[in-house]
């Protein structure tokens, strides 16, 4: 028998027998499922880089090209601060990553080269053990690349602040380093 058949079978078992006023409850959006949260931020952004997808994925993954990076942004001063870790991605599924002097640390959950990059993030303010997961969505468009980025499950408030780091520290020195033709 096909896995695809039995787990869609195991699936649709453990949803028969959720109670029938549970899952009514949930579609209609009722706050009798516990536990049930809808009020969570994410930031789902768009670019475009005058890059190929290859080159945009190197800078992000390549710890001396991601440096560079570093340097063009907002963020800079922290790679020089007493005590900074250094620049350090391990671009292999599993694999962890250092940026931003320490400030940001991680683990590579998914990586398909020139494509996708999906991190696991965790700032050094956050609590201990509690990551959020940044999504990068790298495709073609004419000569350049357009990323779709998502990044989701950080913590309530922290929307605004991670939004706009991201253009500070990542898509404005980034469009400023591949510029360079580095």
């Amino acid at each position: 028998m096909n896995d695809d058949v039995v787990s869609r079978r195991a699936v649709l078992a453990g949803l028969a027998a959720i109670p029938a006023g549970v899952m009514a409850g949930a579609a209609a959006g009722s706050s009798s499922t516990p536990g049930l949260s809808r009020n969570s931020e994410s930031i789902h952004q768009e670019l475009y880089f005058a890059a190929t997808p290859a080159r945009v994925y190197r800078a992000l993954l390549d710890a001396s090209q991601f440096a560079e990076v570093i340097r063009l942004g907002a963020a800079a001063r922290l790679l020089d601060a007493p005590g900074a870790a250094p620049v350090a991605i391990d671009a292999r599924v599993g694999g962890a990553f250092t940026l931003f002097g320490g400030y940001i640390t991680g683990l590579q959950l998914e990586l398909v080269a020139d494509r996708r990059i999906v991190q696991a993030w965790h700032e050094h303010v956050w609590e201990p053990g509690e990551f959020s997961v940044a999504r990068f969505s790298l495709s073609g468009q004419g000569a350049g690349t357009k990323v779709v980025f998502d990044h989701r499950g950080f913590p309530d408030g922290a929307g605004p602040h991670l939004s706009r780091g991201w253009y500070a520290n990542y898509w404005d020195p980034l469009k400023a380093y591949l510029a360079r033709g580095s």
